[in-house]
């Protein structure tokens, strides 16, 4: 009898990690920026009815890419943590940071113990009175979790993407309009192919007299 072949941890980890990005940069990529008005979240996505962008809980947005069975279980998934918090609390101690914790905890479990690893990256955004106060959080496969100021970039070429939209966008924070007109510039979509999304940083919307997130029209930018 032929013994089995032997890998090592450090091998089967890589395995498993290039088998998670080549899932991954098969997406098509997802921005969020801080605007003037809010947070606004854009992505190339032909389907009218499977979302990849989603309200999570008062003043928390959701966006992902990979693959959509796993990312979808992870946003249910994500409602229910936030629901049970707020319930269990105050709306108030619900925060997209707490969020992305469990976010991370869940795919680290996962990358090391599962099957196979989640074939997703998930973006946790949260705004706030000033676009000083809006919280990004990136979180990968592996359950790594980034924090990022301003602007977010999921999938693709992430690093190439946030340069571009670095540099076109500058350091101030602008308008909404010109905001989505960079993104859309840099990822090359049309209004047919465009899902978009706001955070409203709208007083009412952040003291939770009215939603703040709300999905746009992109025929209208």
């Amino acid at each position: 009898m032929q013994p089995p072949l032997y890998v090592s941890p450090q091998q089967h980890m890589e395995d498993r990690a290039d088998f998670a990005r080549a899932g991954i940069r098969r997406g098509q990529p997802v921005v969020f920026a801080s605007t003037v008005q809010g947070i606004v979240s854009l992505t190339h996505n032909t389907s009218k009815s499977l979302f990849k962008l989603s309200e999570i809980y008062d003043r928390i947005s959701w966006g992902a890419v990979g693959r959509y069975n796993e990312f979808e279980a992870l946003r249910q998934a994500g409602i229910r943590f936030t629901d049970t918090r707020g319930y269990a609390y105050e709306r108030s101690d619900v925060t997209a940071r707490g969020l992305a914790n469990m976010y991370a905890r869940t795919l680290g479990e996962l990358f090391i113990s599962g099957a196979k690893p989640f074939e997703v990256e998930l973006g946790v955004a949260e705004v706030g009175f000033t676009p000083e106060t809006d919280r990004f959080y990136q979180i990968s496969f592996d359950g790594t979790l980034l924090e990022h100021d301003g602007l977010l970039v999921l999938g693709g070429n992430e690093q190439e993407l946030h340069q571009q939209l670095r540099s076109q966008l500058g350091d101030s924070v602008q308008e909404l309009s010109d905001t989505i007109e960079v993104i859309r510039q840099v990822l090359g979509t049309t209004d047919t192919h465009v899902e978009l999304a706001l955070l409203d940083r709208d007083p009412q919307s952040l003291r939770g007299t009215h939603r703040a997130f709300r999905r746009l029209d992109p025929q209208a930018f």
